[in-house]
């Protein structure tokens, strides 16, 4: 299982409000059918492989683009553990196990 945690950052929008596309890099993102989880920094998905991960990203990017986005700025980190399955969760819970 990967955990990928990716945002797409229009550029030369000519406005400071960037939710619109945003939203269509998040419907990208749906269309996949990967579980993901969208926060105020970005999305995480979780793909059973690196390639559908960077395919999925490379879609949401896109479609930034052709939303009219003249520069799109993608970051991306990935967590590729491939010694035990896991979810975004179990990472999330790891830690609150051990802060307590």
């Amino acid at each position: 299982m990967v955990i990928v945690d990716f945002s797409v950052v229009p550029v030369g929008t000519g406005s400071t409000s960037v939710s619109k596309y945003v939203a269509l890099a998040c419907r990208e993102v749906e269309k996949s059918g990967l579980r993901n989880l969208i926060t105020p920094m970005g999305t995480v998905i979780e793909a059973e492989s690196i390639d559908k991960a960077f395919e999925v990203i490379k879609r949401a990017h896109e479609a930034v683009i052709k939303g009219g986005a003249a520069r799109v700025v993608t970051t991306i980190k990935v967590d590729d553990r491939r010694d035990k399955e896991r979810r975004m969760e179990d990472k999330v819970e790891a830690v609150k196990v051990k802060k307590a």
